[in-house]
């Protein structure tokens, strides 16, 4: 009986050890396949990166002042300003490939080894305290470690999104302006690049000159900037911008810190993109249109007025945020970009910013339409208006609700 047993037993073994020797290698094979392909994502990763930096070489850089050194790194360019402690400026360029991206942060701020002088350091902008219970306590000193080359930008590859957490890509940014329009614009230019499927060279920096206050807490007394400024040029459809936004927070939509690319120049003291033919240079950077750098969903969108340009005790569209809930009779100006008229009746009227991004909008209840002499959501959109009453809060966005044209001043009737 034995023997019957290990003969019906032999057949099964055998049989077993056969698939594992399959899968074995079956895996193997697989293995040595994705060795080949993280080899050529490699391969390919540098080609791209090696076209990058050509391009933004060839192209991308601005003019050097006798004694600067261009600092290369995978993704960027920079220029150190030691005096400072940060860059003088940072150039890179944002690839099509950011929409397919899909690195994240990775938060491995240091040193940069390439600055000969030393850069910042993480004790120019807080000290990291040992704590007894193998924790560690933070004391800020109340800036945010502001990159100039985001590092959504270069999602698309880990080596060069690591390199944009180096310290000379840093400078010292408050929060509201590092964490709101400074970060909206940054997306503003990667949704220009993704709509448009070209390379954007763009160029980051701090207005650096004598006399900033400076961190007195840190290391090195890293200087911090009263203004910043971007620019930006598409070389395929032969565009170009600039943007200033003061270290602060900023209260108006992104696009009112535009401005042509010479008016950056001239705060700046930097000879932008120098390597342009003259001849498209002085086109490019002399002019700023505001409106071919957005989307489809800010088109109509317009600039809120200049509250230099208002009489007294009137105010524009963001200003009129302040006055929520304070029960008082204000005037406020702005453009009627869009209007609706609701399935009940109410109408609403949006000053400077469409919906669903309103920033300002009117309020005429059902009851009250029959005191106007005109149709208003068809009448009034388009222009320029003034409207008195109390603000509200409808929301989150400051709002007045009127029941008469009496309430309303057209500023542009004569258009």
């Amino acid at each position: 009986m034995k023997w019957i047993i290990v003969f019906l037993f032999f057949p099964f073994i055998s049989f077993a050890q056969d698939w594992s020797h399959k899968i074995s290698n079956a895996e193997r094979e697989l293995q040595l396949l994705n060795n080949k392909k993280d080899s050529l994502m490699l391969f390919i990763e540098d080609l791209k990166l090696g076209k990058l930096q050509e391009d933004l070489d060839k192209t991308g850089l601005p003019k050097l002042n006798p004694g600067e050194e261009v600092i290369h790194h995978l993704a960027y360019d920079l220029v150190y300003a030691e005096p400072y402690e940060q860059a003088r400026w940072v150039a890179h360029i944002i690839l099509p490939d950011v929409v397919r991206g899909n690195e994240g942060r990775t938060n491995d701020f240091r040193p940069d080894e390439k600055i000969k002088t030393g850069s910042a350091t993480e004790a120019d902008y807080f000290l990291r305290i040992y704590q007894p219970d193998s924790t560690f306590k933070y004391d800020a000193f109340g800036y945010d470690r502001g990159h100039l080359a985001p590092s959504a930008d270069f999602r698309y590859s880990k080596r060069a999104l690591s390199e944009s957490y180096l310290y000379s890509n840093m400078s010292p940014q408050v929060a509201e302006l590092n964490r709101g329009r400074w970060a909206e614009l940054e997306d503003v230019l990667r949704q220009y690049v993704i709509r448009n499927k070209v390379q954007l060279y763009v160029v980051t920096g701090p207005v650096l000159k004598p006399g900033l206050k400076k961190i007195e807490r840190g290391v090195h007394k890293v200087s911090v900037p009263e203004q910043y400024f971007k620019v930006a040029l598409d070389l395929d459809n032969k565009k170009a911008i600039g943007f200033l936004m003061p270290n602060k927070e900023c209260e108006y939509p992104v696009m009112s810190y535009a401005c042509s690319v010479d008016s950056v120049e001239q705060i700046s003291g930097i000879d932008f993109f120098a390597a342009l033919p003259d001849e498209i240079e002085n086109i490019l950077e002399k002019n700023a249109d505001p409106v071919k750098w957005v989307g489809e969903r800010e088109l109509g969108d317009v600039l809120p007025l200049r509250a230099d340009s208002l009489p007294r005790n009137t105010y524009n569209s963001i200003q009129a945020k302040l006055y929520m809930g304070k029960n008082e009779n204000i005037r406020v100006c702005g453009t009627v970009v869009s209007t609706k008229l609701s399935s009940k009746g109410n109408i609403f009227l949006n000053l400077d910013k469409k919906f669903p991004n309103q920033v300002f909008s009117i309020t005429i209840f059902k009851d009250y339409t029959s005191n106007f002499s005109y149709q208003p959501e068809k009448f009034l959109e388009g222009k320029t208006i003034c409207v008195t009453g109390k603000v509200t809060n409808f929301n989150g966005v400051p709002s007045v609700s009127i029941t008469d044209e009496k309430a309303i001043e057209i500023l542009n009737e004569e258009d």
